[in-house]
């Protein structure tokens, strides 16, 4: 996590999609030793006695010093301390041997599948329609990720969310006021409990959620193949829930609240009123608000762990780095997507419609993905 969150090369929405590989091949490179799961488009046998925790290092190293090298130096000495800790021999050689081929074998899957290609968010500005907000005033952030290949579901598409309300209709001129209300920096309605809620959810949500995956190893005393398997079943749902949620964006290309609310004289709607001076709490990022692509995260994270653990007693504690040193306990995915919805709200980049939608979105990718992979085998 940390290599791929300190890759200057690689911009937000880009950390969920490889971390989603390294944790492939990082289970590929386990049950193919262990059993125990069914391993993901890979059918390699492992020579008898091979080391799991070997090949394990194996696997996630050559992973991220392919798609990060930068890292190169800091990787090799991570690898090298964690292998000190395996005692040499046979196992350890042929764990490190098939860890690699399981990486090589992602790696080699991964070839040509749509990431970097050279598609731009081109819609002509309208009412309704996303164009670069203030302060930066940048561009769409890559367009091309809502058309590469998805790791489990068949298509981008597959869980695409119903599309926004229309801009006159009453869905929207609630959330419309909702959001102009309690979303603007200078909300005299919000409440400080919610802007404490809103700043903790504004950070980094792949950090955050693998934070919390790497707690559920201690708390709930996960063997290696069992760890990978969380591992690989979240984060793999979290890199298709970022490539539908991107998909879904380019081709709805709905506005920001702040450009909907600076510019409500041209909606075409009598009942909402423009605030030329309006601005949200926290910066809209660089692409459409249509949908959250941090519910989405949320939703995936706390309901794909759920079914993966198969309980609803989540035990989940989540640290924020958008605020260093607070952390926060749910027990319930439902209680945690509900805060996730109402925070980016509050933050003032989203309506309340793009939240719920993501939601939603996310626990139906979510059963899916764990419903058709990570399975018992004999």
């Amino acid at each position: 996590m940390t290599t791929l969150a300190g890759d200057t090369t690689k911009q937000g929405p880009e950390t969920a999609l490889y971390m989603g590989f390294v944790q492939a091949a990082v289970y590929n490179a386990v049950v193919g030793i262990e059993g125990r799961y069914a391993p993901y488009r890979f059918h390699a046998r492992a020579p008898r006695g091979a080391s799991a925790q070997a090949a394990a290092v194996a696997a996630a190293h050559k992973v991220l010093v392919t798609y990060s090298p930068y890292a190169q130096a800091t990787l090799d000495t991570a690898r090298a301390a964690s292998l000190a800790q395996i005692p040499d021999g046979k196992a350890k050689t042929r764990g490190i041997s098939f860890g690699t081929h399981a990486a090589e074998h992602l790696v080699k899957l991964r070839a040509h599948d749509g990431r970097n290609a050279a598609i731009e968010f081109t819609q002509p500005p309208a009412p309704g329609v996303w164009r670069p907000t203030p302060p930066g005033m940048a561009p769409m952030v890559h367009p091309w990720m809502g058309f590469v290949t998805p790791l489990l579901v068949h298509r981008a598409s597959q869980f695409a969310p119903p599309d926004p309300p229309a801009l006159a209709s009453a869905r929207s001129t609630r959330d419309f006021a909702e959001v102009k209300a309690v979303g603007s920096a200078s909300s005299t309605v919000r409440t400080p409990a919610q802007t404490d809620t809103a700043r903790f959810y504004s950070g980094n949500g792949v950090v955050q959620f693998n934070a919390a995956l790497r707690d559920q190893v201690a708390v709930r005393h996960l063997d290696i193949v069992e760890a990978a398997r969380m591992f690989a079943a979240i984060d793999m749902s979290l890199g298709d829930a970022v490539i539908t949620v991107w998909y879904a964006k380019y081709r709805h290309g709905y506005w920001r609240p702040i450009t909907a609310i600076n510019l409500a004289d041209t909606d075409g709607n009598p009942a909402t009123i423009p605030d030329p001076s309006w601005v949200p709490l926290f910066p809209s990022p660089a692409y459409p608000e249509y949908p959250s692509g941090y519910v989405s995260l949320a939703a995936v994270a706390s309901h794909g762990l759920a079914e993966v653990l198969g309980t609803r007693h989540l035990r989940l504690t989540l640290i924020s780095t958008a605020v260093p040193g607070v952390t926060r306990q749910y027990d319930s995915g439902r209680e945690l997507r509900s805060d996730v919805v109402d925070a980016r709200m509050w933050l003032g980049i989203h309506f309340r419609f793009a939240d719920t939608a993501a939601s939603d979105l996310g626990v139906r990718l979510a059963d899916w993905t764990v419903d058709h992979y990570f399975q018992p085998v004999r």
